[in-house]
C-alpha cells in the first residue's frame, strides 16, 4: 500500500492511496469461484455453471464488493498508519488516470479533530444557587394537587372567579373570520389567566344560556403573528357555568398519590423529598449551563465544518420527526439544516470540549457514579429497585446516564478552577412557581 498525505486547510487533508490491481482480481476471482459453488441455473447442476456464466451474471456486483472493500481496508490502514482522526465521513475520489495501471488509485478527503485548548479559567466567576425547600413550598404544591383535582357542578348563577364556563366563540378581524377564532365547547376556568383579560371580562358574570358581542385587541406581542395588534370582534355564548369544590385534605385524597396510610404528614414528608430532588436538579443545571458558556468562551479552536452539517441535518430531522408526531402533514413542514446551523455548531464545540477535557483529565464515568445517578433518578418511580434492573438488564440503557456522570465531572473540574459565589435564591422564584 503506498499512501500520501496533503494538508488542504486548517482541518482539511487528502490521502492518497493505491491497491495493486493484481489484488482486485485475485480477490474478485476467489469470490466467484465461491458463488459457482452453489449458484443454481437451469440446466447445470449445483457447482456445475461454467465460470463464464456466473462472471457474467454477478461479475459487476462482486467487482464493486471488492474494490469498495480494497478502499475501506486501505483508508482505515493508512489512518492508522498516519494516526490521524477522522471527524465525519470522508469524500472518497476515484484517480481517473493512475500512475501505472497496475495500481487502483483513489484519494479520500476529510476533515481531522482539532486541537484543543482550554484557557485560564481563574477568572471566571459562577454563580451557584442556594435554596432549600421549607414548609410553604410543600403547601403550595399541595394546593396545586388539589386544584388539579378540582370537582365542577353545573350552577345557575352568572359565572365568578374560579368557574368553569363552557362556550362556543366567533371571532372577526375586518369581518373576516381567522384561524383559532372560532371554537364549540371551548372550556375557560375564570381567573387562571389562559385567555386575555379582555376575554375574561366579557364573559364574566354571564349565566348558562346568554349571549354577548366584545370588542378585543391583541397584543402587539401576541405569539399568533397574523394576528397581534389587531382589533377583532367575537360573539359568544355560554353553555354552562361550573363552580369549582376543592378535595377534601383527607386519607381518600392523600392515597390517591400512592401513599398507603393515608396520612397527611407521610404525603408532604414524601412531597418534600421530591421537591428536594427537583431543587438539586435545577441547581446542577444552572450551574453547568455556567460552567459550559465559560468553556466555549474560553476554548480556542476550530470546528469541523462536516461534524457541524451533520448535527444541523440530525436537529432538522429529529424535528420533522416530532412535528410529524403531532399531526403535521409534510407540505406544512418547511425546515432546513441552515436553521439549525447555529444550534449544532454549539453542541459540536461542547462536545468537542468536553471529550478533550474528559481524554486529558481522565475524567471517563465510573461505574458507582452511574449506578448512584440512576437510584437517584428511580426514586421518583413507584417501584425503584425495578427501574434500576431494568436499566442494568441491557448496558447501552445506561448511555444517558453514563453521559451525566461525565458532566458533572467535567463541572466540578472546572469548579475547582474558577470563583464561586453563592447566591442565596427563594425557592419558588428558582423553580418559576408563583405563589397562589
Amino acid at each position: 500500500m503506498q499512501t500520501s498525505l496533503e494538508t488542504l486547510g486548517e482541518l482539511e487533508r487528502r490521502l492518497t492511496m493505491s491497491v495493486p490491481v493484481a489484488q482486485i482480481e485475485r480477490e474478485i476471482a476467489q469470490r466467484l469461484a465461491r458463488l459457482a459453488k452453489n449458484t443454481k441455473v437451469p440446466g447445470f447442476r449445483p457447482g456445475k455453471v461454467p465460470m463464464k456464466m456466473v462472471a457474467q451474471q454477478y461479475g459487476p456486483q462482486v467487482r464493486s464488493d471488492v474494490i469498495s472493500d480494497a478502499v475501506k481496508a486501505t483508508f482505515t490502514d493508512a489512518l492508522r498508519e498516519q494516526n490521524l482522526r477522522i471527524a465525519g465521513y470522508p469524500r472518497i475520489e476515484p484517480k481517473t488516470e493512475a500512475a501505472t495501471p497496475d495500481l487502483l488509485e483513489f484519494s479520500a478527503v476529510f476533515e481531522v479533530y482539532p486541537e484543543v485548548r482550554i484557557g485560564d479559567l481563574s477568572d471566571v466567576t459562577v454563580e451557584r444557587p442556594l435554596a432549600h425547600v421549607g414548609p410553604d413550598d410543600v403547601e403550595q404544591t399541595i394546593a396545586m394537587l388539589r386544584r388539579q383535582r378540582t370537582r365542577y357542578e353545573r350552577v345557575a348563577r352568572g359565572a365568578a372567579t374560579g368557574d368553569r364556563v363552557v362556550v362556543d366563540f366567533s371571532g372577526t378581524i375586518d369581518g373576516v373570520a381567522f384561524p383559532g377564532g372560532q371554537a364549540s365547547d371551548f372550556s375557560i376556568v375564570l381567573g387562571e389567566g389562559r385567555m386575555l383579560p379582555e376575554f375574561e371580562t366579557a364573559v364574566a358574570a354571564m349565566k348558562e344560556g346568554e349571549s354577548t358581542t366584545f370588542g378585543l385587541t391583541f397584543p402587539a406581542d401576541y405569539h399568533g403573528k397574523e394576528v397581534a395588534g389587531k382589533i377583532a370582534q367575537f360573539s359568544l355564548t355560554v353553555k354552562s357555568v361550573e363552580a369549582g369544590h376543592l378535595p377534601e385534605l383527607d386519607g381518600d385524597f392523600v392515597r390517591t398519590f400512592g401513599v398507603a396510610s393515608g396520612e397527611l404528614d407521610d404525603l408532604k414528608a414524601e412531597i418534600a423529598s421530591n421537591l428536594g430532588l427537583e431543587l438539586k436538579r435545577k441547581i446542577e443545571t444552572a450551574v453547568k449551563e455556567q460552567v459550559f458558556t465559560a468553556l466555549r468562551q474560553k476554548a480556542t479552536f476550530m470546528l469541523p465544518k462536516s461534524l457541524v452539517e451533520t448535527e444541523a441535518q440530525n436537529m432538522a430531522q429529529r424535528m420533522v420527526a416530532e412535528m410529524r408526531e403531532k399531526g403535521m402533514r409534510a407540505e406544512e413542514i418547511n425546515l432546513t439544516p441552515d436553521m439549525f446551523r447555529a444550534n449544532a455548531e454549539t453542541r459540536v464545540a461542547l462536545g468537542l470540549i468536553l471529550s478533550e477535557i474528559v481524554r486529558a483529565e481522565g475524567l471517563s464515568a465510573k461505574p458507582e457514579q452511574v449506578k448512584a445517578l440512576l437510584q437517584e433518578a428511580a426514586q421518583t418511580y413507584e417501584q425503584p429497585d425495578a427501574v434500576v434492573r431494568w436499566h442494568y438488564e441491557k448496558p447501552e440503557r445506561l448511555s444517558d446516564f453514563e453521559a451525566l456522570a461525565v458532566e458533572h465531572n467535567v463541572v466540578a473540574w472546572v469548579l475547582e478552577r474558577v470563583q464561586v459565589e453563592d447566591k442565596p435564591v427563594a425557592f419558588a422564584d428558582l423553580m418559576g412557581t408563583k405563589r397562589s
